[in-house]
């Protein structure tokens, strides 16, 4: 059965994702991720580190998707135009990226070794303890960094929105 639920959740996942590129407007490709993160929410719980999967809806799905939207209808960004200049893209863009893929993938497979298969709900390290514990200690730099630059997003976003004002 967990198998199962990996294969439909993964599958969302990646549907979910390309809605995100494929989208002209940009409420919809908002609304497409916050699809994605609930199947990856979906994905943690298959793995066992329920504490990651609602983290995963709380902070990502809501908060982040929230301010997301906010800063989308702040900038009134419209749907988005198609242009007719990428003629090459529009021809070559799918193969291009199909042999990327492969590439890819082939040199993934070839370059790790062995893995071992998954075992659904064996990983306990996914408890609230013992991520703060790595988040304060080992990880306390990035953590710093990321929320620099969360700060200078959120400040680039206003300066966008004031000049559109103007």
């Amino acid at each position: 059965m967990d198998t199962v639920l990996f294969i439909i959740f993964a599958i969302v996942a990646i549907v979910a994702g390309f809605n995100v590129v494929l989208q002209r407007h940009p409420i919809s490709s908002a609304l497409s991720l916050v699809g994605v993160m609930g199947s990856l929410a979906v994905l943690y719980l298959l793995l066992g580190a329920e504490f990651m999967a609602m983290a995963q809806m709380i902070v990502y799905g809501g908060a982040v998707m929230v301010l997301f939207i906010f800063v989308i209808m702040l900038l009134n960004a419209g749907a988005e135009k198609p242009s007719s200049k990428a003629w090459f893209a529009q021809i070559a863009g799918l193969p291009l990226l199909l042999a990327f893929i492969a590439t890819l993938g082939f040199l993934i497979y070839s370059a790790l070794p062995g893995l071992r298969a998954v075992e659904f709900g064996s990983w306990t390290m996914g408890t609230a303890e013992e991520i703060g514990k790595l988040l304060f200690t080992q990880y306390l730099l990035p953590f710093e960094v990321i929320s620099v630059l969360i700060l200078i997003a959120i400040l680039g976003a206003v300066v966008l929105a004031l000049k559109e004002i103007d």
